[in-house]
């Protein structure tokens, strides 16, 4: 009896990971049984296969038993392999926006691949990594306590083959429904990843509503993007060269900053602070928070969650701050080249808003846009190494290290050009 409850239950988890079940009401239950589902698919197959070995030979299989076991089993193994096809998804991703042969503008002394990291995903809840330090708890404002803190993440020893001169830079901004989360909880895989291959990596925390009203989050990001320009030189960093990355919340966040820079509506006593970025590599973000999609999902998520809860206002009585905050409908043509990444069964933020972000992009901006649609992905499919995010990070890694080559050769001339005029007549 426990044996065929333990199997149903498998059962409605597989079938709820494979069709999620639409509708607002139903998202966040839909989203946290579907994500844990799907990337750890691996496991779940192998406790299937245990408990239906270790029931069979204790006490035998009914037929309905085995037949629920087969399923889940069957289940489970079609999620594993859609989950290894974001890899091919990415790659052609890459290829198709920056060409066939974009890995040939890779320096050649930077690694092109990314090794599967085998005893990382047998034990995906481990998130430690020995060859990178943690420098925790560094204020960029000192007035918001532990919400004006961030970490910063360095290699313990500094890659060979790197160029000399400062390391790009990274910056992770947590999701959470701009009501929680911290610095320490999402982005490890990437940053850990990135940090020991030269990068210096930078995650910090910031406000939260309801108690601190949106445009509290994208002040402090901006706050955020100030500090680095001016300090992240004494860390090892380059501040002509800053990534920045996030998902969900945090993918809001981090394209809202990538398409305002210098926005004085948001420095408020910093106007005049170096805010920019040069790349942006968004996950499963927000893209519109006014509606002005006409998705209806985005439309009650504006009236049912962003307005009551986020913003505190409606938007019909005012509707500027819902579009000012609206990543889609701040898009021109000097925005800067995007990655961006969603999953295509995400249940939280419906993929449809992606694809319309992406669509502006492509139709207004002069930079570089991809865009991965990764099937069978739920959001925060990123949080865990799993073998999607694997995937993820191999391609995020591949697109930032062919940008920043592509960074440095285009600085050369002009530091060529500097040091000429410096020497003695």
């Amino acid at each position: 009896m426990l044996f065929r409850l333990r199997q149903l239950l498998t059962a409605a988890l597989v079938a709820n990971a494979l069709r999620p079940v639409p509708g607002f009401r139903t998202a966040v239950p839909v989203f946290l049984a579907g994500w844990g589902t799907s990337e750890l698919a691996p496991h779940l197959l192998a406790a299937t296969a245990a408990d239906t070995a270790r029931h069979a030979r204790r006490r035998g299989l009914t037929r309905t038993g085995a037949l629920l076991a087969l399923a889940n089993a069957a289940g489970l193994a079609w999620m594993l392999r859609t989950s290894a096809q974001a890899r091919g998804v990415a790659d052609r991703a890459l290829v198709d926006a920056l060409g066939v042969d974009y890995l040939d503008e890779i320096d050649t002394e930077v690694p092109r691949d990314v090794r599967v990291p085998w005893r990382r995903l047998l034990n995906p809840f481990r998130m430690r990594e020995p060859g990178v330090h943690v420098e925790r708890d560094i204020a960029y404002d000192d007035t918001l306590g532990r919400r004006g803190l961030l970490d910063v993440y360095t290699a313990v020893e500094r890659p060979a083959g790197l160029p000399e001169g400062g390391a790009p830079v990274l910056v992770q901004v947590h999701g959470g429904g701009w009501t929680l989360g911290a610095k320490d909880t999402q982005g490890i895989p990437l940053m850990q990843h990135l940090a020991a291959r030269g990068w210096v990596c930078v995650a910090p925390n910031y406000r939260l509503a309801p108690q601190h009203p949106f445009p509290a989050q994208i002040v402090d990001v901006k706050k955020v993007l100030a500090w680095v320009h001016e300090h992240i030189a004494a860390y090892g960093g380059d501040p002509s060269y800053v990534a920045i990355t996030g998902g969900s919340a945090g993918g809001h966040l981090a394209a809202l900053a990538a398409l305002t820079p210098g926005d004085p509506a948001w420095q408020p006593g910093f106007e005049d602070a170096d805010t920019s970025v040069q790349v942006a590599v968004p996950h499963y973000g927000v893209y519109d928070l006014a509606g002005a999609t006409g998705l209806r999902s985005a439309v009650q998520m504006r009236d049912r969650f962003l307005g009551p809860r986020i913003l505190r206002r409606r938007w019909r009585e005012d509707p500027e701050p819902f579009e000012a905050g609206s990543p889609l409908l701040r898009v021109g043509p000097e925005a800067p080249d995007f990655f961006v990444v969603h999953g295509r069964l995400d249940s939280l933020v419906q993929v449809d808003q992606a694809r319309l972000f992406v669509e502006a992009l492509r139709r207004t901006s002069r930079r570089s846009v991809v865009y991965a649609e990764l099937p069978g992905a739920q959001h925060a499919f990123d949080v865990l190494p799993s073998v999607r995010s694997v995937a993820v990070v191999r391609a995020v890694d591949r697109f930032l290290h062919w940008h920043w080559a592509r960074h440095r050769r285009a600085l050369a001339p002009a530091v060529a050009a500097g040091e000429e005029d410096s020497r003695p007549a």
